[in-house]
């Protein structure tokens, strides 16, 4: 595969609207519930090209099939996006990147950054070798939060968790530095981030905290701004016109 060349990531806070892709289409759950879904689109590719033209410098894209079972199914669809925006829009790409041969499959089509999760929360050592080979700056982790519990598996009901604060300060020792922090009750459901939650993440400092879930106002995105947070992924509320992402990327640049 030809490696595309990236942009150096933003820095400062950003703001990363989501595509949650499943069955090619742009999704979201309520809940992290596969079973409530709501389908905004079938053409993923034009609402990131309409993201970088609103101004965002990050998008943040989620394979849900390969979230759910581990084998990625939107990789045609997740080299497109990047395609399309790479170069202007740093993307980072999650779902199903559970060895280091899909990791860097995703950053050889140009993904600023991989999420990984599942085999992360398996495996810090593995989170270690990513770091090694990748640098830090190219590793994100998923930490997705069910009652205390980091979680996998895409948010299976009765996934096998660890606890969210040994589980952030294990894969920081492993080398990690950013950490998208989601409370999975709150996810596209609209209720405002869970900001004790994030202000315990915050507090370890152990790293850059990015919320996730909830986050559905420009008073969220300064909340969390506030608590110390560097980013914020936002979904629904873009999808439903509850928040203008121009008016957002504004505010976040300030």
């Amino acid at each position: 595969m030809v490696q595309r060349m990236q942009p150096e990531p933003p820095t400062g806070f950003q703001l990363l609207p989501a595509i949650d892709l499943r069955g090619g289409n742009v999704v979201r759950l309520a809940g992290g519930d596969f079973a409530r879904e709501t389908v905004y689109g079938s053409h993923p590719v034009e609402v990131a090209r309409g993201f970088a033209a609103a101004g965002a410098r990050w998008i943040h894209v989620v394979d849900l099939d390969g979230a759910k079972d581990g084998a990625r199914r939107q990789t045609e669809v997740v080299a497109r996006i990047v395609a399309a925006v790479g170069e202007s829009v740093a993307c980072e790409v999650a779902g199903g990147l559970r060895d280091e041969g899909a990791v860097g499959s995703v950053l050889d089509a140009g993904a600023a950054r991989a999420v990984v999760g599942t085999a992360a929360l398996r495996d810090p050592a593995f989170v270690g070798r990513l770091v090694a080979r990748f640098g830090a700056e190219r590793i994100a982790i998923a930490l997705d939060v069910r009652e205390g519990l980091a979680v996998g598996q895409g948010w299976v009901p009765g996934a096998p968790g660890v606890p969210v604060e040994e589980a952030l300060v294990r894969l920081a020792e492993s080398g990690a530095r950013t950490f998208i922090v989601t409370a999975i009750e709150r996810d596209g459901l609209l209720s405002g981030p869970n900001l004790e939650l994030l202000g315990r993440m915050v507090d370890l400092d152990r790293g850059d905290i990015v919320a996730s879930a909830g986050v559905s106002s420009l008073d969220d995105i300064t909340a969390v701004r506030k608590i110390g947070c560097c980013g914020a992924v936002i979904g629904r509320a873009i999808y439903e016109g509850r928040l203008d992402l121009a008016e957002a990327v504004r505010l976040a640049a300030l």
